[in-house]
């Protein structure tokens, strides 16, 4: 038996949670075309017969400029501390030479695989220099390609993980896919529709606390509130006579049925807490460790 804790590192927009899910074959991770949609380290708990893969998504790597930042940056950190192995996530299209600063900035102490992604974008020859380039770095063991968002190389890039894995026994339950909680999940999903519904600041001025998840006979009652920095942010959300939360709200009901097969009642709230990204107390609060 083979069991380890295996990171995913990688700038932001690298699709290091679309390879999450990709490798899960379940989607964990909420993602978006935008950058830095996620804030947390989600753990998946991939388990076969013979082996254990916790996987962790992490925050993309940025130099921090507020507190929230911050801790998605403490997220990176612990992740680099008590990974068996690490995956650097770099796309295909991104400048190979900056991400590759980036990779050596982390001082990686266990071994580390180079995954080139979105090679669906990229011709054959362009592929070769990618693996000539980072085949040459000191911290790279192997270079692995995949499509995470088409599947492709997943099934390959699985068993160059499991060369570098420990041997030991599982630290998780077969049935466990992650060890965080629904309401987690929960949060997440309202907080990707955000991401998908409105555009330039409100994303990231945004986030999400679930208050309420009670489980009814029929269906689950939720209650969630939406967090912005300012009353203007608030109007944004809500929309004309309400029109943008009622959507909101239908396209996260419809997410949060699938994910726990259960008719969902959702109640939204949107409420201003000024400058919330750089409070130490209301970061604690909305799950910002």
């Amino acid at each position: 038996m083979k069991a380890g804790f295996v990171s995913i590192f990688g700038r932001p927009n690298a699709g290091k949670s679309t390879l999450l899910n990709a490798l899960m074959g379940e989607k964990l991770a909420i993602v978006s075309p935008k950058v830095q949609t996620t804030r947390h380290r989600i753990k998946g708990i991939l388990t076969e017969p013979d082996y254990q893969i916790i996987l962790s998504d992490t925050p993309g790597i940025i130099d921090p400029k507020y507190k929230l930042q911050e801790k998605m940056m403490m997220a990176v950190k612990q992740a680099l501390e008590d990974s068996d192995l690490a995956l650097l996530l770099v796309s295909i299209q991104e400048d190979w030479k900056e991400v590759n600063d980036m990779f050596e900035s982390l001082h990686l102490s266990v071994p580390a695989i180079v995954v080139i992604n979105k090679i669906d974008e990229a011709n054959e020859q362009k592929k070769e220099e990618a693996f000539r380039f980072f085949t040459s770095k000191s911290y790279c063991r192997e270079v692995a390609a995949v499509s995470a968002l088409k599947g492709k190389g997943t099934n390959e890039l699985t068993g160059i993980i499991l060369k570098y894995l420990p041997e030991g026994e599982p630290f998780f339950e077969e049935d466990q896919l992650t060890d965080l909680s629904t309401r987690f999940f929960v949060g997440e999903i309202i907080r990707e529709k955000i991401f998908f519904l409105y555009e330039e600041e409100i994303p990231y001025h945004s986030t999400v606390l679930v208050q309420e998840f009670k489980e009814k006979e029929s269906l689950t009652k939720i209650q969630a509130d939406i967090i912005v920095q300012r009353e203007s942010q608030k109007a944004i959300i809500i929309g004309e006579g309400g029109k943008k939360i009622r959507e909101l709200g239908t396209l996260a009901r419809k997410d949060i049925e699938e994910f726990i097969g259960r008719k969902v009642f959702l109640e939204l709230l949107v409420k201003v807490r000024a400058r919330w990204r750089d409070n130490d107390l209301y970061l604690k609060e909305y799950g910002y460790q």
